[in-house]
């Protein structure tokens, strides 16, 4: 069942925030990832929301959406899920591009065995580090600050990192971060592209 609170509380740079409802009582967090505002979160501001708890959780918001109506956060849902399946086919592409070219990079002995075991390895820091962030903003617990998710992925960890904001939604709805990531990734291929294509040719020339 729905029920109507506002904002107490929020944080921008760790996207997260509090609703005090009469209902409640008490105030109930919830993550920018559960908001479906057309803009960030603010506090004042009017909201739904349904509450869900368990034996190891406190309480947490989930659903938030505006009190100015749901024709607001539904008239925004088509962009959000163009840009998603755009995004995901994007990805899909760059993925693809990135096994040929790693593929052919070992075959022409112009990448080595341990660089693409290092690059999985970076993968799955790059996952523990995402999965690692809800629960310590839940548990108030260091978390992974964001120029070290970053950097995750500039040094080859883009899959996982995009694989843990599709499945755990984390910050894909934060305009910045996901630039970010994109720019990463383009800089990744830059990278990639230039030992290939260029600086690992002048090396074994020499």
């Amino acid at each position: 069942m729905k029920k109507k609170g506002k904002i107490h509380h929020w944080n921008t740079s760790r996207g997260m925030g509090f609703i005090r409802s009469p209902k409640t009582g008490y105030d109930i967090f919830f993550h920018l990832k559960d908001y479906r505002g057309s803009a960030l979160p603010r506090e004042g501001e009017t909201v739904w929301f349904d509450e869900i708890t368990s034996s190891h959780t406190k309480p947490r918001a989930i659903e938030v959406s505006t009190a100015s109506g749901n024709a607001d956060v539904h008239s925004h849902r088509p962009r959000h899920y163009i840009g998603r399946k755009s995004g995901a086919r994007s990805f899909v592409l760059l993925l693809f591009l990135w096994g040929v070219l790693g593929v052919w990079g070992v075959w022409s002995y112009r990448l080595s065995l341990w660089a693409v075991a290092a690059v999985l390895v970076v993968n799955l820091l790059t996952v523990l580090a995402y999965a690692r962030d809800p629960r310590a903003v839940r548990n108030h617990y260091w978390r992974p600050p964001e120029p070290a998710l970053h950097l995750f992925s500039l040094l080859g960890g883009w899959p996982g990192a995009g694989l843990a904001q599709s499945i755990l939604r984390y910050r894909s709805r934060k305009a910045s971060f996901v630039s970010l990531y994109w720019g990463t990734v383009a800089l990744h291929f830059g990278i990639l592209l230039g030992w290939l294509f260029w600086l690992q040719p002048r090396l074994a020339a020499h």
